[in-house]
This record gives structure tokens, C-alpha cells and sequence, in this order.
């Protein structure tokens, strides 16, 4: 392994990113040999377990991409020189962000990671790490902090600034970190958010399915990789990354490598989270209501890929981009089908507060201007808020995992006018369009209660016929 410093830090070494920008970048050292663009990697929230066990292995680890159950492809990553936990103690990951090797940072911190409320253009107070770095940034916490803090140490050094690239399913993503990091700016360095606004905040659309790692997932890749590897990632075949080329200090020239470069990403941003994202989410919530536990058991249930494709004709008009839709959406349910990969709905249901915004309520107003209704979306809404209260429609419970959870404990119990109300008046998830529409609210209120009635797996299949067009 190469000792040249690495040009990038990357935090959020959660595996979609092992399957997806440094399989990238494996293939751009590959091609070219060339090392300065190695990754340090680091985690600052949980999973210390993983950054050691990488360090042990030398940061190298084996990515299997499924076709099918039977055909695979192995890539074996060495892009990454250094990993680091930067839980309770941040001073090792601040310093490499501040080493005047870093040209750019890049992110997959979850939606909820950008400490914005769902407008995109505040700060959540209700965000302990975001809350701390407002009353000082001595011991930063959240990830604009960590940002800020890094851009402030490097300008006080004369260090020219380095450009932060965003990988998370969100719209606009590069300029949501770039709002987050200038407001901290204003509060604590003032001075320095002209020069923020003007660093380079590229946004991007990634796109690859990356299940969380099992055990049984780890056995069976010991077919392709010649042993059981606990490093091991598993993904499908698919993979997209879009990115706006606005790259202030050099980037490498991973358009050879199949990374589509732009001007504009926000077609492909909103064709993802809207069709994909979206479709996911749908199934999700509804399937898990159903029983069923992964993405490819849903979505070969008949009465849930009706109703899929039923979504797929209602947001798609609101989808401007020059692709072959009908063919994007064939592609999807191909991939969906994919029963190698055994991508749990649980995994896609959490931090629902941090998707439904951009998945399915963006699409909603944007039906509303052109005078569309949306009965498949705001059904889809209903099965989050019953999938909230925490047990399928024959009792089976589960687990909530939301960053508002609080807030949303306070709305579940009530019944279905109540709730629809509670959820309306969140500032932090309802954009004020949908608060705002009557006839939305009204259909909402309709729809839920029309769940919540449904005490029989049968039951709310037969609803979901009857809605489906």
C-alpha cells in the first residue's frame, strides 16, 4: 500500500460507499496507477468495529456484485491508505481535514447528517451534535461543524479550500451542506461566508443498491471470493454516479470510469429519489405492513407491484430528464426482483422523516401545480404513518428508528384526523405547501383511516386494489 497522503477524506464509511465511490475510484487507479486520490475514511457516529477491522486488513476488502443468484463479479478495493472512528474524540479526522493534502471531501452521512430541517434552509436545533457546535465549535460534532472548522484552520493557514462533495439521496445536496456550513459560519465566523459561498460544493446522483452486510450474506459470497470475509460488501450489478463537474482543486478523470460528469444534476436527482427512492419507499411501508421483510418478496407480490407501477405513472410526471423513462422503470423492477441481495424493507423504512420530504412530498406539490391530484403518494404517506405506530396490520411488531421519533410518538396514537393534523404542524417534515392544501390533508385523512381499518393482511391488499388504477 502506497504511503502518499490521500487527497480525499470521505466520512460516512458505511458500505454504500465501499460498494459505490471507491469502487469508482479502484477502477481510476486501476487504469491509471496513479495514488494521490486515495481515501482516508472515517465514521464519527458508530461503527468503530469496522474502521479497525479495515485497519487490520490493511484497508483492503472484496465487493461482490450479484446479477443474480448465480452469476457475480468480485472487485477487490485497496483505495483506501487510513480509516479513522472520530466518535467522542474528532481531533484526528479535524487535522487530516485541515492537511494541506486534502483537495476534497467527500460525504454519505444520511440524510438526517446534514443537521437541516426539511426545508433545506435551517439548522434542527433539535439535533444534539448540530446543537452543540451552535454554542461552540471548540470540540466539533456534527459534520457542517466539522467542515467549518476545518475551512476556518485552513484559511488561517493560507491553505486554499477544498471542494466537499456530496453522495447522499438529496436533492440539491451539494448546496444543502453549503447552507448548513454557512449558517454555523454566521454564527460563529462571519467573516468567512462570502468564501464559503464561493467554495465548490458539487452536487451528485448516486445510484447502486447496497444491502447491510448479514452473516448469511457474508457466507454465501465465500463462493465468489474464495473464503468467508468478514470485510466483505454485496451490492447488484447496477451502478450510477452523476456529478456536477465544479471541482475547485482538481478531481480525477473518473469519466473514463463510467461517472457521468454535468453541469446540471438535479434532473437525475429528482429522477432518482422520486422513481427509485420513491418506489422504495413505497414498498417498504406497505410490505412491512403486509409481512413481508425484503425488497424482492415485495415487490414479486402482485398487489404491490401493481401498485408500484401505479406510482411509477404518477410521479413521473413530474420527472424532467432526458432518459427513456418507461425503459427506467422496467430496469428498476428488474433490479428490485433481484432475490441475491435480500435487501431488507427495514433498512429502507428508517429515518422516514429525513425521506418522505424529498420522495414523495416534493412530488405532490409539483402534481399540484399541474392540477393533479396524487392518490398513490398520499397512500403511500398513510402506510408510513400506520408503519409509525410500530405493528403490522396482524400484530406483528417492530422497531421505530427516526431521528423524530419524539415528535412523531406524540402524533401516532391519535386517531386518524388528529394525526394527520399533529404530522401537518411539523415544520421540521411537512413543507408548507402540503400543510397548507386542503385537499390534500382531506385525502390524507381519508386514506389513513381506510389503513388503519384494515385489520387482515387481506384487508389492506383489497384497499390497494381498489386504489390502484
Amino acid at each position: 500500500m502506497s504511503k502518499t497522503v490521500p487527497a480525499i477524506v470521505h466520512i460516512g464509511l458505511g458500505a454504500f460507499h465501499r460498494a459505490h465511490q471507491a469502487v469508482y475510484l479502484q477502477s481510476y487507479y486501476d487504469r491509471t496507477g496513479d495514488d494521490s486520490w486515495h481515501i482516508c475514511a472515517a465514521n464519527i457516529r458508530s461503527n468503530q468495529a469496522i474502521v479497525d477491522a479495515l485497519h487490520d486488513a490493511d484497508h483492503c476488502y472484496p465487493v461482490v456484485a450479484y446479477e443474480s443468484e448465480d452469476a457475480a463479479t468480485v472487485t477487490n478495493v485497496r483505495v483506501l491508505s487510513e480509516t479513522l472512528f472520530a466518535g467522542s474524540d474528532k481531533s484526528a479526522l479535524v487535522q487530516r481535514l485541515i492537511d494541506p493534502a486534502t483537495r476534497l471531501v467527500t460525504l454519505t452521512v444520511t440524510e438526517k447528517g446534514y443537521g437541516l430541517l426539511s426545508n433545506g434552509e435551517d439548522l434542527n436545533q433539535e439535533d444534539p451534535a448540530i446543537a452543540a457546535d451552535w454554542q461552540s465549535l471548540d470540540a466539533p460534532k456534527s459534520v457542517p461543524g466539522l467542515l467549518l472548522a476545518a475551512i476556518h484552520a485552513r484559511a488561517a493557514q493560507g491553505l486554499a479550500p477544498f471542494t466537499v462533495l456530496s453522495c447522499d439521496n438529496l436533492p440539491h445536496n451539494g448546496r444543502r451542506v453549503q447552507t448548513a456550513v454557512c449558517l454555523l459560519a454566521q454564527r460563529h465566523y462571519p467573516e468567512l461566508v462570502d468564501g464559503i459561498q464561493a467554495m465548490s460544493f458539487p452536487s451528485s446522483m448516486v445510484d447502486r443498491i447496497v444491502p447491510a452486510v448479514t452473516d448469511e450474506a457474508i457466507a454465501k459470497s465465500a463462493r465468489w471470493v474464495g473464503k468467508q470475509d468478514p470485510l466483505v460488501v454485496v451490492t447488484e450489478q447496477f451502478s450510477q454516479w452523476v456529478v456536477e463537474d465544479n471541482f475547485a482543486n482538481g478531481r480525477p478523470d473518473w469519466e473514463l470510469d463510467g461517472v457521468t460528469m454535468v453541469d446540471d444534476v438535479e434532473p437525475y436527482e429528482t429522477m432518482k429519489l422520486r422513481l427509485l427512492n420513491g418506489a422504495h419507499s413505497l414498498l417498504a411501508y406497505a410490505g412491512l405492513l403486509l409481512g413481508h421483510s425484503t425488497v424482492d418478496q415485495a415487490v414479486n407480490d402482485p398487489v404491490l407491484r401493481a401498485l408500484v407501477l401505479a406510482y411509477f405513472g404518477e410521479a413521473r410526471v413530474t420527472v424532467k430528464v432526458a432518459v427513456d423513462l418507461d425503459e427506467y422503470c422496467r430496469a428498476l423492477l428488474k433490479r428490485f426482483a433481484n432475490n441475491s441481495l435480500h435487501h431488507q424493507l427495514a433498512q429502507i423504512a428508517m429515518d422516514g422523516s429525513q425521506k418522505v420530504p424529498q420522495r414523495w412530498l416534493r412530488g405532490v406539490i409539483d402534481r399540484r401545480r399541474q392540477g393533479l391530484d396524487s392518490p398513490i403518494a398520499v397512500l403511500a404517506l398513510a402506510c408510513w404513518m400506520a408503519h409509525l405506530r410500530g405493528e403490522g396490520v396482524q400484530g406483528a411488531s417492530y422497531p421505530i428508528n427516526d431521528p423524530l421519533a419524539g415528535s412523531l410518538k406524540h402524533c401516532v396514537d391519535h386517531e386518524p384526523s388528529a394525526y394527520v393534523a399533529k404530522l401537518m404542524a411539523l415544520d421540521a417534515l411537512v413543507p408548507t405547501a402540503c400543510g397548507d392544501d386542503n385537499r390534500f390533508v382531506t385525502q390524507l385523512v381519508a386514506s389513513l383511516a381506510r389503513v388503519s381499518d384494515c385489520a387482515t393482511t387481506e384487508a389492506l391488499k383489497k384497499l390497494f386494489v381498489d386504489v390502484t388504477p
